[in-house]
C-alpha cells in the first residue's frame, strides 16, 4: 500500500463526500491532481500554502486509485512528483488529517 499526499482544500473535500469522488478546483484546467511523497509535503506545503488555515492533508493508497499516477516535474528541477491524472475516489484517502501550520507559520506532518 504505497501512500501519497494531497493537501486539500476542506470546502472541496467536504463536497467530495457527497459524490465519492474528488477534483481540486484546477482539475478542469491542469487535467491532474498535484500530489507529494512523505519526503515532498511539508516543501509543497511551506512554498505553497502558506498561512492557509482551511487544509487538510489526504493520505492515498496508490493501490486504490484507478486513474494513472505519473512522477514527474512540469516545473523545472530534479524532483520528481505524483500527480493523478484522474478523479480521486474518496475511498482511496485512508486518512485525513488537519493541515496547518504552526505559530511559527511552518507546517508539520500531523
Amino acid at each position: 500500500m504505497p501512500i501519497i499526499f494531497h493537501i486539500a482544500e476542506r470546502e472541496a473535500w467536504h463536497g467530495a463526500q457527497v459524490k465519492q469522488s474528488y477534483q481540486p478546483e484546477m482539475f478542469p484546467a491542469e487535467g491532474f491532481i498535484h500530489c507529494s511523497t512523505s519526503a515532498q509535503v511539508l516543501q509543497v506545503a511551506n512554498i505553497r500554502f502558506r498561512d492557509r488555515r482551511d487544509l487538510l492533508l489526504l493520505s492515498i493508497d496508490t493501490d486504490k486509485v484507478e486513474a494513472e499516477i505519473r512522477y514527474e516535474n512540469l516545473e523545472g528541477g530534479e524532483q520528481l512528483f505524483p500527480h493523478i491524472y484522474g478523479e480521486l475516489p474518496t475511498d482511496a484517502v485512508v486518512r485525513v488529517a488537519e493541515f496547518q501550520p504552526g505559530a511559527d507559520r511552518f507546517f508539520e506532518l500531523p
